[in-house]
């Protein structure tokens, strides 16, 4: 209720009985807090994630999360893969990066293996991997608020989505699992003329991407479902471990492709996108200008792949053994840091390869982030974590 215009204004929610304890014969209390299971199959959980909440009536006193519903295995598949075949498993945990996945494994093998690969290789790699993380985004950016109740951004996002998917399904054959990368370098050499349609792409895209922009960023609804909801502070993300978007969104200004540089971000001037409010709203907008960086990136790239020539691959012996050692290799992939543990004791398999995904870190932060929020606010918080289930359950 608002009695003038600089009053507060007063919610009413439903509360649970166990505001009136109350006993049975049996001696149990009768009305306490009721148990919700959001999943395993539930529409606002991007898979199968459960969480088992504890509520009084709207609002939620806690929160647990529960993973591994569809664990994978990959981790253990590894072990009786060799180096050619862990890339196929490799890009599909996290089914929205698959490329950056995939560069994460070879990137690993090629420091362990003291490998240098064709610079024409290093910049296609980054331009990749920059158009991967566009289309990451995209996704979420349509899915997002489709959850909160916005039907329309879905289909400008996957307009967006579906002129980049073209380029890059035409240079590697694959519209989400592209298995592009290789140890030592690419699969092959791009189409001819692939260069300049994929930079007419990246420019048709950054011309209507304010379409999507202008419908969602400053709408009204949407600013009233998602600022000051779900705040994660900078402390919090640190603690969590959390990275990507959602960590920068709480101000915690870290980004691998300036800070520690991997194939071409050394020569790039690569602007991180960060906001401080660390609530919905500025996860989401990180996401959405993290888009007309990445179009940029991507174009500076194909740019420079122009003016290169030379092989795109190094020849290997047709069994690639890494020698025995260990090495941790991490990149900046479109959620998050995801790093690759390699462990190899000098044969065609890997002996150990553990995965750090962005996601798994990342999700352990709704312990923290929905108690005390209301039942719709839930979908709204859970949602723009941005997280895929695979990338959990690795």
């Amino acid at each position: 209720m608002t009695t003038d215009a600089g009053a507060l204004r007063e919610l009413t929610v439903g509360t649970g009985a166990g505001l009136v304890p109350d006993t049975a014969a049996d001696g149990q209390q009768l009305g306490t807090d009721m148990v919700l299971n959001i999943g395993p199959q539930h529409p606002s959980t991007h898979g199968v994630l459960r969480l088992k909440l504890v509520l009084d009536g709207e609002r939620v006193v806690s929160c647990e999360p529960v993973v591994g519903y569809m664990h994978r295995g990959a981790e253990k598949l590894f072990e009786v893969r060799d180096y050619r075949q862990i890339i196929v498993l490799a890009n599909r945990h996290d089914w929205l990066s698959a490329f950056s996945n995939e560069l994460g494994v070879v990137l690993a093998v090629e420091r362990l293996m003291g490998l240098e690969v064709p610079e024409r290789a290093v910049w296609l790699r980054t331009a990749l991997a920059e158009l991967n993380r566009v289309l990451n985004h995209l996704m979420f950016l349509g899915s997002y608020p489709l959850e909160i109740g916005a039907i329309t951004p879905m289909f400008y996002a996957f307009r967006e989505r579906e002129t980049l998917q073209a380029v890059m399904e035409e240079v590697s054959g694959g519209r989400i699992h592209y298995m592009f990368n290789r140890v030592g370098g690419l699969k092959e050499e791009v189409p001819a003329g692939w260069t300049g349609r994929a930079r007419a792409a990246i420019d048709e895209v950054r011309r209507r991407l304010p379409d999507l922009d202008n419908l969602i960023r400053r709408n009204e609804i949407f600013l009233a479902r998602t600022v000051g909801v779900g705040v994660l502070t900078a402390a919090e993300a640190a603690a969590f471990g959390a990275s990507g978007p959602v960590a920068r969104a709480s101000g915690l200004d870290l980004d691998l492709r300036r800070d520690e540089p991997y194939l071409a971000y050394g020569e790039l001037d690569v602007p991180v996108v960060t906001r401080t409010t660390g609530d919905c709203h500025a996860r989401f907008e990180v996401l959405l200008d993290q888009v007309y960086v990445s179009l940029d990136l991507a174009e500076q790239c194909l740019d420079r792949v122009d003016r290169l020539t030379g092989p795109v691959n190094t020849r290997l012996p047709k069994v690639v053994k890494a020698p025995e050692g260990h090495t941790y290799a991490w990149t900046e992939n479109p959620l998050g840091i995801n790093g690759y543990y390699l462990v190899s004791r000098g044969e065609k398999t890997p002996w150990r390869l553990k995965l750090r995904t962005a996601s798994y870190a990342n999700v352990q932060a709704l312990a923290t982030l929905l108690p005390g929020c209301l039942v719709p606010d839930l979908i709204a918080i859970l949602g723009s974590m941005f997280f895929v289930v695979g990338d959990i359950d690795k």
